[in-house]
């Protein structure tokens, strides 16, 4: 089965550029298009997509608004975040309300699919520029990303590092520093189904639901003098 892919923006030229980038690769299929957040909301239960790419910046609905809505009416739709900046406050809104990855529209072709089919296979995709403002706000909170704004299970007594093995610990220290999957395979020889199977390993061990949940809990003890 292909991959369903639904395009929101408010720009047809964004559109069709997307469609084109994409419309030649036999595992993905482009299902609909809208102008808008209420119009994809609408789209959704008709051409039931695997994956959103969902514009920040849109009349009637913005996308932050559509995300806020669709992940929770829709929880098995993976969504891409779609912007033309790398805008530090459309970044943690998209991790806050639950966004798969973020892209800016200049990424290119192959960054595309490789998002694409990392979120489909249950990954984030937040590539270093996004990564980075993220874990920068992981250690120093802001108004705009409060703690109490993220639901996330409260720290052990124990460290989470010790909760790990040599290995899963040397993975975490990647993702700490903001590496994605493929990163950190090529850092380590290895392939990206084992990083994804030893992160999965570890969330399992310290409690925790999702990947910046786990990091901030990481970069938490780490300031606190933990490991």
């Amino acid at each position: 089965m292909p991959i369903r892919i639904l395009v929101a923006d408010d720009h047809s030229v964004v559109r069709k550029g997307i469609r084109l980038l994409l419309e030649d690769e036999t595992d993905i299929e482009i299902v609909g298009e809208a102008p808008d957040g209420d119009d994809a909301i609408d789209l959704i239960p008709v051409v039931q997509p695997d994956v959103l790419f969902l514009d920040i910046t849109m009349p009637r609905m913005s996308g932050i608004e559509a995300l806020q809505i669709i992940t929770q009416q829709y929880p098995k739709i993976r969504i891409l975040m779609f912007s033309m900046h790398n805008n530090k406050d459309y970044i943690l809104k998209a991790v806050q309300y639950g966004a798969a990855g973020y892209l800016q529209k200049d990424t290119d072709r192959e960054e595309i699919l490789r998002a694409v089919r990392a979120v489909v296979s249950g990954e984030l995709y937040y590539p270093p520029s996004a990564s980075s403002v993220i874990i920068r706000h992981l250690v120093q909170p802001t108004a705009s990303f409060k703690k109490e704004e993220v639901e996330y299970t409260p720290r052990k007594k124990s460290s989470i590092w010790n909760k790990v093995s040599s290995r899963e610990a040397q993975i975490l220290t990647c993702l700490t520093e903001g590496m994605n999957t493929q990163e950190i395979a090529k850092r380590f020889d290895i392939s990206t189904n084992t990083v994804a199977n030893q992160r999965a390993s570890i969330l399992k061990k310290v409690g925790v639901k999702n990947t910046v949940d786990l990091i901030r809990l990481a970069l938490e003890e780490k300031a606190g003098g933990f490991k």
